[in-house]
């Protein structure tokens, strides 16, 4: 079908098809055979999420009406499942809770065993690599031209060091001040010895392109989550890189995710941490909305400092060695040697990390939610008037959160996002506003990139229809004042703004999206926090600047 809108003409397959409809998945459809016989693959060649295959599929293959090469066998546009038709949510997440995704359980089975032709991907990458080189050598020669404009922003004097990332697409006045990957990896940020990148989708071949050339051959260590025939398409994906180097982190709790986003980069200079939303795979720094926190260049300590010196007034040396320790890998040992040996101190905001793991007694506050929790208390100023103040969520996933409000979402995590200062509130946490920030269908049709958009915006119908109690809570995406409005998010925020929105008394941008997984259940009549998966953000308190 034929769509024209304010960002020209592009088409649409049926998006909006059934669990059922496509339960065939693992059977070769007419498109993907056609696409086949063409030479292309209607996959990427990283390992990434059902809903992101999903949306790359339809992108690469989309159902052009009147295509006589198409039969009958392929459910028309026309054909959609009325009961999605209101909410058409994407048929995959990552952040599902486990009754959700083991009816699922069986069907991936099939497709893993079948294994979808990982095999064809190099041919993929190959041909994705020559449709788009004039795009990346436009890309590469409009960052190297604002260069200068780069040298200015990071020295501009960002107190909160906070970015979004460059969006093509949208008017250039709304991307100053902005970031791509190709800037944070810029020569003019450092001259660089080795870096880490930790991330939970990741498209190798991209992910090297985007150093410098002088940096291409510097050691790279990739943190990662995945598994069996996703480890493998991962190692081979990097096998021509000998510099390149991995470390699997454990997920030893059933469906839990590596999904933290942080770079360490090791200059000659110092060091500099990244903590950021975007997958490293070329569509998340093209026309997303995403988040990033640019740490300060720190400098080396002197020869013989004690590793606790070069601390900052919020812990966040200290803070990120617990949370890199937390991996219990031998190969984190020598980025957690190298943090002892800088000086942090300069650091401004709080980490905020979640690990998998059981946790009882002091550990429960050192994760998730209880962590937001224990660092409001500590932290955030109590001031009758902020008491009425809403809180506000806004994230990209959406898991199973309960029947109703009363089971995660209006209990323990609403107490921890409205927790300020040593005194209870006298406020009934009930009569705390709250906002959740959710792109609509509308949204992603109407979005730079398009339905496809909708493949990094997961949220089973399945899981959605359980709850539909928390869909009175949504409210749609907006970004006006950023020109990010059509720039569909990926990034993750929660605040507690004033009901005029002209103050703030706290924000935090972070990978967890709004689920259980993410920010952690408590079990055993609250004496335990239960956490599947690996989040990493910062908060940012007044009372810090």
């Amino acid at each position: 079908m034929l769509q024209e809108g304010a960002y020209g003409k592009w088409t649409v397959s049926s998006s909006d098809e059934s669990t059922e409809e496509n339960s065939d998945g693992e059977k070769p459809s007419t498109s993907s055979l056609l696409g086949a016989a063409r030479g292309r693959t209607s996959g990427p060649q990283y390992p990434c999420s059902e809903a992101r295959k999903a949306a790359h599929k339809r992108k690469a293959s989309p159902l052009k009406f009147g295509d006589k090469s198409f039969t009958t066998d392929v459910p028309p546009a026309g054909k959609q499942r009325t009961g999605q038709e209101g909410l058409g949510w994407c048929l995959s997440s990552s952040d599902e809770e486990p009754e959700d995704q083991e009816k699922h359980a069986h069907r991936e089975t099939l497709k893993e065993e079948k294994g979808d032709a990982p095999e064809e991907h190099p041919l993929n990458l190959r041909k994705d690599d020559e449709l788009s080189e004039n795009q990346k050598v436009e890309e590469y020669n409009e960052v190297l031209s604002e260069a200068q404009d780069t040298w200015d922003l990071l020295n501009g004097g960002n107190v909160f060091r906070f970015f979004l990332t460059k969006v093509r697409g949208i008017e250039q006045s709304y991307n100053s001040g902005a970031l791509h990957i190709k800037d944070i990896l810029s020569p003019l940020f450092g001259t660089l010895i080795s870096s880490a990148q930790f991330n939970y989708c990741i498209d190798v071949g991209w992910l090297v392109r985007q150093y410098p050339q002088e940096f291409r051959k510097k050691p790279l260590l990739i943190v990662h989550g995945e598994k069996r025939e996703s480890k493998a398409e991962l190692l081979a994906q990097a096998r021509p890189y000998e510099n390149i180097s991995f470390c699997q982190a454990k997920l030893d709790i059933a469906f839990g995710t590596h999904h933290t986003k942080m770079m360490l980069l090791l200059y000659e200079e110092g060091l500099r941490v990244v903590i950021h939303t975007s997958n490293l795979i070329a569509e998340d720094w093209h026309q997303k909305t995403q988040g990033i926190w640019l740490s300060p260049l720190y400098p080396r300590l002197p020869q013989g400092t004690s590793g606790s010196a070069g601390e900052s007034e919020t812990n966040f040396k200290s803070d990120l060695i617990s949370y890199l320790t937390a991996y219990n890998s031998p190969t984190l040992k020598e980025w957690i040697d190298r943090i002892q040996e800088h000086d942090l101190s300069e650091t401004r905001v709080y980490l905020l990390g979640s690990t998998p793991g059981r946790y009882q007694g002091a550990d429960k506050e050192k994760w998730g939610h209880l962590r937001l929790r224990k660092l409001l208390k500590e932290h955030a100023s109590s001031i009758p008037a902020q008491e009425s103040w809403p809180v506000v969520g806004q994230f990209s996933s959406i898991g199973s959160v309960g029947a109703d409000g009363s089971k995660w979402l209006c209990s323990e995590f609403q107490e921890s996002l409205v927790a300020a200062g040593s005194s209870v509130t006298t406020l009934l946490k009930c009569d705390v506003p709250v906002y959740l920030v959710y792109p609509t269908v509308s949204n992603v049709r109407q979005s730079l990139e398009g339905y496809p958009a909708g493949g990094s915006l997961p949220y089973s119908i399945q899981t959605a229809q359980k709850q539909l109690w928390l869909h009175s809570y949504f409210h749609k995406w907006s970004a006006e004042v950023s020109g990010r409005s059509h720039a569909m998010p990926h990034i993750k925020t929660y605040m507690r703004p004033s009901h005029d929105f002209q103050k703030i008394a706290w924000f935090l941008v972070t990978s967890a999206n709004l689920s259980k997984a993410a920010w952690g259940a408590l079990e055993k009549n609250g004496t335990q926090l239960m956490i599947r998966s690996y989040e990493l953000g910062v908060l940012f308190l007044p009372s810090a600047f």
